[in-house]
């Protein structure tokens, strides 16, 4: 993709109608962190996929899959190894010092720990109002009068402003992240796993919290979890990880409904979550996943597969569409949907 303009000027502007179907575009990205000259940690191995505007994409997968590091890369924390992120026709993966700074506003990130990402002793109004303030967007009492407006949008009374974050609860804090990452009015939120520490009453108010929000601020979110339940509530499309790849992507409904890849069958049937085809799948596939160091050859799943043949162990499947916006990387897909 050509990218025409100055970051100065695109910045404020919208995407134009009809330019690209993804306001969010990631394209064969890859990281891999070496450990020597022949030995390199394949964190995520070619992922691509895109987010409509306003939409919501699910990225699901087992601990190791390469969920998270994506959400780095996507922030820029870390830097890919190759690929690009185009975010509203901006190339992220080549923006660099005063360019990327300018930028940070518009893509902001919910990490996991709510606590760990507060200063412990930092008040609360103080912490939700710096990032105002360093990017040049308030000045202290205009900041203020922010924060205590979103303190009120995330469900939280004006008390909140004075308190430091062991005075709040896990649910609390994390509604006061939520809030200081939509202060900065950002177009594209990445949440990574926002619910897991949550009890289950907390946690359908942060989702419910997160669906009104989407739609108030007009956000296009990723949404990192292992929480099926979550991804079907929340999510437009979802992308199943498995080993620094994604091995099938499609619309929410339609993947609880008849899932093609054995790994997505095995995930949703482990979260006992049941399919309106009535497919049946093991609650859990065999061992462990391989290592990223030493990825399988052929099929990544393959070691862990009943139904890997010869060609699974020794030919890398490729992402084949199987449906309308709908992509597995199965070499036997078509058979398993018929077993």
């Amino acid at each position: 993709m050509t990218l025409t303009g100055t970051v100065a000027e695109r910045i404020g502007n919208t995407t134009p109608s009809g330019a690209r179907s993804g306001f969010v575009a990631v394209n064969d990205l890859v990281l891999h962190y070496p450990l020597s000259r022949s030995k390199a940690i394949r964190a995520v191995d070619g992922v691509s996929f895109e987010i409509p505007k306003g939409q919501v994409l699910g990225l699901v997968g087992e601990s190791g899959c390469g969920k998270s590091t994506i959400a780095k890369v996507l922030m820029r924390l870390v830097d890919p190894t190759s690929g690009t992120m185009v975010i509203d026709d901006l190339d992220m993966s080549r923006l660099r010092g005063e360019e990327l700074r300018r930028l940070r506003p518009r893509m902001q990130m919910v990490f996991q720990d709510p606590l760990a990402a507060l200063d412990p002793r930092m008040k609360i109004g103080v912490s939700m109002g710096s990032p105002l303030l360093q990017h040049g967007m308030a000045v202290a009492d205009e900041a203020r009068q922010q924060v205590l407006r979103m303190l009120g949008d995330v469900g939280l009374d004006p008390s909140f402003y004075d308190r430091y974050p062991h005075q709040c609860s896990g649910g609390q804090l994390q509604r006061i992240i939520i809030g200081r990452a939509l202060l900065l009015r950002p177009s594209f939120l990445v949440c990574d796993e926002p619910t897991s520490a949550l009890d289950a009453s907390v946690r359908t108010q942060i989702l419910n919290l997160l669906a009104d929000l989407k739609d108030r601020f007009s956000l296009t979110l990723l949404m990192i979890s292992h929480d099926l339940r979550v991804v079907r509530h929340l999510c437009d499309r979802v992308a199943v990880m498995y080993l620094g790849r994604i091995v099938e992507m499609a619309g929410t409904a339609d993947l609880f409904r008849a899932p093609k890849h054995p790994y997505t069958r095995a995930l949703i049937a482990a979260s006992m979550i049941e399919s309106e085809s009535g497919f049946e799948a093991p609650s859990k596939v065999r061992g462990e996943p391989p290592s990223p160091l030493n990825p399988p050859k052929g099929c990544h799943f393959h070691p862990r597969c009943a139904h890997a043949a010869d060609v699974c162990r020794s030919v890398r499947p490729e992402l084949e569409v199987a449906g309308p916006r709908s992509t597995v990387r199965c070499h036997r897909w078509r058979e398993i949907q018929l077993s």
